[in-house]
C-alpha cells in the first residue's frame, strides 16, 4: 500500500534533552536473566512458611515481615554492587476492611533506580509477596505461594539484579507488594505513593502468577503469556463518556496500547514466547494490583500465565482422591518463568530508554485529510504516526516523521490573556479520512528507542485524564 503524502512545512522544533549513554539492546539485557536465580528466589520465599498479609511482621523467620526484610536486603545487596544506584523504601498505610478486621499496617518493599536524564518519568514492575490458603483469613497454615505470587516477586527481584547493572534515562521502580489477597491494598499503597511523589508513570507491569504452564485438565501452553488490559480507561469516568461516544476510544486506553506494544516486543525478542492480548482488565470476575494504578490514571497491565491451574492456587496443601492441591514449587515451570521474566526485563529496559508517548489530537471531520497535532516531547528526536482501520485489532500502518523536515511547529498564542498555549507539532495525512481509522503517535530517540503509541482519542494520553476546561 502506498503511504499517503505528508504535508510538509518549514522546519522548527524545540531542543531535546541530553541523551544518556547507550545501553545494550533489550534482548542482550534479557539474556542476563538467570533461571537458577529465579528458582533460588522462589525457594527462599517459600521457606518463610506463610507470607499471609496478617501473619507476623516481627518474627525473624516466618511470615510476611521476615519475607519483606529479605527482599529489602536483596535490593540493598544489588545496590552495593552498583555503587548505590538503588534506593530502598517501604511505603505503608494502615487499613481496615472485610479481610483486614483490625487496623493493620500494610507496607511494600520497593527499590528505586533513578533515571539519569529525567528521574520523574517512571516505569514500575510489581508482584505481590503475600500468600494464602483456601481460607483467606487463615494466617497459621503453611501457604507457600510459589507461583501465586512467588513467581511475580521473583520477576521483580531478578529484574532489579539485572537492570541495576545498567543506566537508563528514566526511573525504574521494583516493588514487592503486600495485601493483594486481602483487597489489593499493596497496589493502593504504591499507587498513592507514586501520586504523592509526582511521578509521571509511563507503565506499571504487574506480574501475578507467571510461573506454570499446565492446567489441571491437562492443557499446557509454554509458548504464550497473557497480558490483560482495559479498553476504555476507568479513570475519567462520566467525563469521558460523551467525547468518547463522539470521537471513539473504546479500544484505546493507554493500557491497551501497552498490551499492543508488549506483543510487538515479544515478537522482536524471539524468546519462544508470544503475547496473547486479553481485552479486559483482568481475568473474568477477578482482580489484581494493577487496578489500583488504573484507578489513579496510571497506565497498567496484568501479565499472567497462558493456562492457570486452579488446584494449585488459593488451596490448602493436601491430596484428595489422588489429586494434589497447593501452590508448591514442584508445580512450577522455571524455563517458562525465565521467558516471562526476560520479556519483563526487556520491556523495562526499553520503556526506561524511550521518551514518553505524546498526547496527540486528531481532526478531520468533513475532510479528505486527517490532521494530527501534539506537544513536542522532551527527549524525542522523531515520531511515528500509526493508524489502523476501526475494525482492526493492532496498528497496521505507520509513517515516521522528523521535526527537521516533516512537521509544522504551530506556535501557541495567548490572545485572550488566559493561560499560555504550548507550541504544538502538526502533521497532515493527505487522502486519509478520519472516519475510517484510529490514529496514534509514538516518540522515538535517535538511537531507535520507541515509546508505546498514544491514541488520538479522548482518554488516550498516558497522563491521568483531566476533562477539558469549560469555555
Amino acid at each position: 500500500m502506498k503511504l499517503p503524502a505528508l504535508l510538509l512545512a518549514a522546519a522548527a522544533f524545540l531542543p531535546t534533552a541530553a541523551v544518556a549513554a547507550p545501553t545494550p539492546p533489550p534482548r542482550a539485557i534479557a539474556d542476563q536473566v538467570d533461571e537458577a536465580r529465579l528458582r533460588a528466589i522462589v525457594e527462599t520465599l517459600v521457606s518463610f512458611g506463610t507470607r499471609h498479609t496478617l501473619s507476623s511482621q516481627t518474627d525473624p523467620k516466618r511470615g510476611i515481615g521476615a519475607a519483606q526484610r529479605w527482599v529489602i536486603d536483596e535490593f540493598k545487596r544489588y545496590a552495593r554492587a552498583c555503587g548505590g544506584c538503588l534506593v530502598t523504601e517501604m511505603p505503608s498505610q494502615v487499613f481496615t476492611g472485610r479481610r483486614v478486621p483490625n487496623p493493620t499496617k500494610i507496607a511494600d518493599a520497593i527499590a528505586i533506580q533513578r533515571g539519569t536524564v529525567d528521574p520523574n518519568r517512571v516505569v514500575i514492575i510489581t508482584g505481590h509477596i503475600d500468600s494464602r490458603v483456601s481460607d483467606v483469613m487463615d494466617v497459621t497454615k503453611d501457604a507457600p505461594g510459589a507461583n501465586d505470587d512467588g513467581s511475580g516477586t521473583a520477576a521483580v527481584i531478578e529484574a532489579a539484579r539485572v537492570l541495576s547493572r545498567h543506566k537508563f534515562p528514566y526511573t525504574i521502580v521494583y516493588a514487592a507488594l503486600a495485601g493483594e489477597e486481602q483487597g489489593l491494598y499493596g497496589g493502593k499503597v504504591l499507587a498513592d505513593y507514586a501520586k504523592a511523589q509526582g511521578w509521571e508513570v509511563i507503565a506499571n507491569l504487574n506480574n501475578d502468577i507467571i510461573g506454570n504452564s499446565c492446567s489441571s485438565d491437562g492443557v499446557c501452553d509454554a509458548a504464550h503469556v497473557r497480558v490483560f488490559s482495559e479498553g476504555p480507561r476507568w479513570q475519567g469516568g462520566e467525563a469521558l463518556r460523551a467525547p468518547m461516544r463522539s470521537l471513539g476510544g473504546e479500544n484505546d486506553a493507554p493500557s491497551r496500547n501497552i498490551s499492543r506494544w508488549l506483543d510487538g516486543l515479544a515478537d522482536d525478542l524471539s524468546l519462544g514466547l508470544d503475547v496473547r492480548q486479553v481485552w479486559r482488565n483482568d481475568r473474568f470476575g477477578r482482580g489484581g494490583d494493577h487496578t489500583e494504578f488504573l484507578n489513579l490514571g496510571f497506565p497498567a497491565v496484568r501479565i499472567t500465565v497462558a493456562i492457570e491451574n486452579y488446584n494449585w492456587q488459593h488451596q490448602d496443601l493436601r491430596v484428595e482422591n489422588g489429586v494434589e492441591y497447593g501452590d508448591t514449587i514442584d508445580k512450577m515451570d522455571f524455563p517458562y518463568l525465565r521467558k516471562v521474566v526476560q520479556l519483563n526485563v526487556a520491556a523495562l529496559a526499553a520503556l526506561a530508554s524511550a521518551p514518553p508517548p505524546p498526547a496527540p489530537v486528531a481532526e478531520g471531520g468533513v475532510s479528505t485529510n486527517t490532521t494530527l497535532t501534539w506537544e513536542p516531547v522532551k527527549g524525542a528526536d522523531a515520531y511515528v504516526i500509526r493508524w489502523r482501520a476501526t475494525d482492526e485489532a493492532n496498528w497496521s500502518r505507520s509513517l515516521r516523521v522528523d521535526p527537521k523536515n516533516g512537521l509544522d511547529l504551530v506556535v501557541g498564542t495567548n490572545e485572550d490573556k488566559g493561560p499560555a498555549v504550548p507550541a504544538r507539532l502538526r502533521a497532515v495525512l493527505k487522502g486519509v479520512r478520519v472516519d475510517d481509522f484510529v490514529f496514534g503517535v509514538s516518540s522515538l530517540t535517535a538511537d531507535g528507542h520507541e515509546s508505546p503509541v498514544a491514541s488520538a482519542v479522548p482518554g488516550g494520553a498516558f497522563r491521568p485524564y483531566e476533562p477539558p476546561a469549560q469555555p
